[in-house]
């Protein structure tokens, strides 16, 4: 795996890479836009060209996004509905741009209309933005859930039936974050459970579509259905998932993405964690 964090824009996009670099990681995820506002400026030119400039500088192999988590695109509000999918657009646009190759996104949450309906509200939504933006080759990357809340994708079923409704469905991959499925209920150990994890991935899925990981560790048990990340070796998950995770071949050329509760502070603590379970 190439590890990775989620670091920050502060300043500008193009310091991202810097703030990587310090860390000795070569995978980065970023936040291209304010994620706490529906409208943001944007990308200038200078900066833009100062991106490119930054990432090949501190050696980035792997860059990704991740969108604004006020996007909801199964809302049943239709104003909101119809700024999830301009803000999505955007999100897009922006990845293209400064040739990121995935957007990672919570598929939507169906507030009460169901889960059938969701689904296929949110195939509607991403068969839609796929229509505005022709040719793209910056990846919507449906990110596994813990399914707190009304909130979708918290089951493979669930991932394969979106994409399965979606048109253009081939321009989709899969972000697999370890604290969510283990909040959802998938288990990652002990070493038999995790392949059989994956298989079922596989089989419902398919491993091709496997584009991101994220690595947290979890403050709540398996099946809790409760979103709460936590340092890695301080949750309830055990080192033995991130282990299994890092030392499996299938997964060698994967960005692996730390989003731990301290950020930036806490990233050197993971790091040196994850680095230690890295079998040679």
């Amino acid at each position: 795996m190439r590890l990775g964090a989620h670091v920050s824009t502060q300043g500008g996009v193009f310091n991202a890479a810097a703030y990587a670099a310090e860390l000795g990681v070569t995978a980065i995820a970023l936040f291209t836009k304010n994620q706490r506002q529906w409208r943001s400026k944007p990308l200038g030119e200078e900066e833009i060209k100062k991106w490119y400039q930054a990432i090949k500088e501190h050696g980035i192999v792997s860059a990704v996004s991740h969108v604004s988590y006020l996007i909801n695109l199964c809302a049943p509000d239709k104003e909101k509905l119809a700024r999830s999918l301009d803000s999505l657009t955007d999100e897009l646009e922006r990845a293209e741009i400064l040739g990121l190759t995935h957007a990672v996104i919570h598929p939507g949450s169906h507030l009460g209309n169901g889960e059938r309906w969701g689904i296929n509200e949110i195939a509607k939504s991403l068969s839609e933005v796929h229509r505005r933006l022709p040719g793209y080759k910056a990846q919507i990357t449906l990110e596994i859930t813990a399914g707190q809340g009304s909130n979708l994708g918290y089951k493979f079923e669930q991932i394969a039936a979106i994409i399965d409704q979606t048109e253009e469905n081939q321009r989709l991959a899969v972000c697999f974050d370890t604290c969510h499925a283990f909040a959802a209920g998938y288990k990652l150990t002990p070493e038999k459970t995790y392949y059989q994890t994956w298989e079922e991935f596989d089989r419902l899925i398919g491993l091709e579509k496997l584009a991101v990981i994220h690595l947290n560790d979890s403050k709540k048990e398996s099946g809790s259905r409760v979103d709460r990340h936590e340092m890695i070796g301080d949750g309830v998950m055990g080192l033995e998932p991130f282990s299994l995770l890092l030392n499996d071949t299938r997964f060698t050329n994967l960005p692996a993405i730390l989003e731990t509760p301290q950020g930036q502070e806490g990233y050197p603590k993971d790091l040196k964690i994850l680095r230690g379970l890295i079998r040679s």
